[in-house]
């Protein structure tokens, strides 16, 4: 990506940005020098972060396809989707259940200027896209209502999101406000980075120190409150790696499982 004045399109590239940040760590191209740099920062002081950021998409797959193909959920909400790269959850869904339909949500204009990407639905389902913060549920879910039928079941995503919100920015109730709204045999996937390594707390601090927003790792137990009233289907929370593996994510070493997920169902 090229240097351009961005002061107009609401792009900050003077500081590094989560979602370009992780693109980077992907191996993505969406991303600008300085969120390369944060990327390399990170990976020195915890070398294992690439390989997390690989696991977490690939639980993503997993828990689509098991919603999909499983558990027959036709319709998706995927709230902090960050910049489409391979594996989007349109194209897992769409790749058991072509009439399947999904709303994508991300407060990052380069995300949006990237958007066109994630609406490639087959001609059966629909994708949309929409503009708007986590710490909004009621707009989010008045939005995603044009796409969605909140009378059938709906697989909401919030993967790596939770986790950008600070404790004073009550996540719990707004991941609670987002589930009160799902009917009855939806299911909800969430995963994010967990406190129990001591170089990917000083990689996230120093990341914190130069970014635009700021990422908080919760423990496992604290991870696993956001989906207090919903079934967890097996195997619980766990290492997201752990979560259903297939071969991608076997012999995953102990530094690379510092990431919780669960998949939880409403009854």
């Amino acid at each position: 990506m090229t240097d351009r004045d961005d002061r107009n399109t609401g792009l900050q590239t003077d500081r590094p940005h989560s979602a370009r940040v992780w693109d980077y760590l992907l191996g993505g191209k969406n991303h600008y020098p300085v969120d390369s740099q944060a990327g390399d920062m990170i990976l020195r002081t915890f070398p294992e972060f690439a390989a997390i950021a690989r696991l977490q998409r690939s639980f993503l797959v997993r828990a689509v396809r098991f919603m999909t193909r499983d558990a027959g959920i036709r319709q998706f909400l995927d709230i902090g989707t960050g910049l489409p790269t391979t594996n989007n959850t349109h194209e897992v869904a769409q790749g058991v259940a072509p009439d399947s339909r999904i709303v994508y949500v991300d407060n990052d204009p380069i995300v949006l200027a990237h958007a066109g990407a994630l609406l490639r639905s087959t001609p059966e389902g629909k994708c949309a896209y929409l503009e708007a913060d986590v710490r909004d549920p009621r707009r989010i879910l008045t939005r995603a209502a044009e796409t969605l039928d909140f009378d059938r079941p709906i697989g909401l995503m919030l993967l790596n999101i939770m986790g950008q919100l600070s404790d004073e920015e009550e996540p719990e109730r707004i991941v609670s406000e987002l589930i009160d709204a799902l009917p009855r045999g939806s299911y909800v996937a969430l995963s994010d980075g967990t406190d129990t390594s001591d170089q990917l707390k000083a990689a996230v601090e120093a990341y914190n120190a130069q970014s635009v927003n700021t990422y908080h790792l919760r423990s496992p137990e604290h991870i696993g409150s956001f989906l207090k009233g919903l079934r967890l289907v097996e195997p619980g929370l766990v290492r997201s790696a752990d979560w259903r593996p297939d071969p991608e994510s076997a012999g995953v070493t102990r530094e690379q499982g510092h990431a919780a997920g669960a998949v939880g169902l409403k009854e």
